[in-house]
């Protein structure tokens, strides 16, 4: 692998955290769903509370998995 390649890697996905990062920043409205989907699992015992985020997991996947893609076209 050749390390220009890898560099621009880097800064491109760098570059994509930030933006969102921002995104989610500015807009507290657009987090209100992101971590509390209907398939989202959350157990509540006596002082206890177990969550995974299954369905935020699958989503944020799907939408990596397109974004590779389609950059691994170029």
């Amino acid at each position: 692998m050749e390390f220009r390649f890898l560099g621009k890697t880097l800064i491109v996905l760098g570059a994509f955290l930030i933006l969102a990062g921002t995104l989610f920043w500015l807009s507290p409205k657009l987090t209100l769903w992101f971590g509390r989907l209907p398939g989202d699992i959350a157990v509540r015992k006596k002082g206890v509370t177990f969550y995974f985020p299954l369905a935020t997991c699958l989503i944020c996947s799907l939408i990596l998995s397109l974004v590779f893609w389609l950059f691994g076209k170029k």
